[in-house]
């Protein structure tokens, strides 16, 4: 089992920048990959990034790449989301999830947070 736990969600100007953070306890995380993911109102849950556990492979979706940053830390067992330069259509609840290899596919992550809320405002 792994348990994630997701901060770092708040309200922020169009332009402006937050860090997300998910803290995972449990088995151990350093062999899982990490990936976020994001749900808009009315909308599906959307892949976001992804890290390979080694951190040598790394996706983005096409709507953050270059705006967006994952990145883990395995002496605090925590990845983030470093995302700059927000725009509205980022507002969403997103979501940390951990997943026995990268990938880009929601179904493949067997362990989820709870969410937090990131508002994006214009």
């Amino acid at each position: 089992q792994v348990q994630l736990v997701e901060s770092g969600g708040g309200l922020v100007q169009a332009g402006g920048s937050l860090r997300l953070s998910c803290a995972a306890s449990g088995r151990t995380f350093g062999a899982y990959a990490m990936g976020w993911f994001r749900q808009a109102p009315g909308k599906e849950r959307e892949f976001v990034t992804a890290s390979a556990w080694s951190g040598n492979y790394i996706y983005y979706a096409d709507s953050v790449k270059g705006r967006f940053i994952i990145s883990r830390d395995t002496v605090k067992n925590t990845v983030y989301l470093q995302m700059n330069s927000l725009k509205p259509e980022d507002t969403a609840v997103y979501y940390c999830a951990a997943a026995p290899r990268i990938s880009r596919t929601e179904y493949d992550y067997d362990y989820w947070g709870q969410g937090t809320q990131v508002t994006v405002s214009s």
